[in-house]
């Protein structure tokens, strides 16, 4: 582990004194939060962000590994529910400069997306200027649909 300056960790304090917006803190769970993308173009991009700095996933105890399974489903399933994607893609690489914490990104699949921003061109998506993210308002009302979804669903193993 490195001890490089960490934004991940920055958001996160935010968020354990209740200053976060509401899109950068949909769901926290015992060992994972749940934030949509604050610079990307397509809604409901979410973030599944260790509550604690670690660099690798090889670092995850047991009972974060296993809440990890179970949230990648029901978050992915929120998102389908929430945006009407087909599917969603779960990426991690934690290898930016500023957020080498690990965190997963559950991006939706929607059915009219374009061949070119599909699969690993989805990162187009991301990174992109102020003026073609998605503006805070969606970035919100995703935020209440997804959060009522797990909160629904919350402590349910099998659907």
């Amino acid at each position: 582990m490195t001890t490089r300056r960490c934004d991940t960790c920055t958001r996160l304090i935010a968020r354990d004194q209740g200053t976060a917006p509401l899109w950068d803190a949909i769901y926290r769970a015992d060992f994972w939060d749940v934030a949509h993308s604050c610079n990307t173009s397509l809604a409901g991009w979410l973030v599944l962000i260790a509550r604690r700095h670690i660099e690798t996933i090889a670092e995850l105890t047991q009972p974060e590994a296993l809440e990890l399974g179970l949230l990648l489903k029901r978050v992915s399933h929120a998102v389908q529910a929430a945006t009407g994607c087909v599917k969603t893609y779960v990426v991690q690489f934690a290898e930016a400069d500023e957020h080498p914490h690990v965190h997963f990104h559950i991006v939706p699949r929607m059915a009219d997306q374009p061949r070119e921003r599909c699969g690993p061109h989805v990162f187009a998506h991301l990174g992109v200027a102020e003026h073609e993210r998605v503006d805070e308002a969606t970035m919100n009302e995703l935020a209440r649909r997804i959060r009522a979804i797990l909160e629904a669903n919350q402590g349910l193993t099998e659907d």
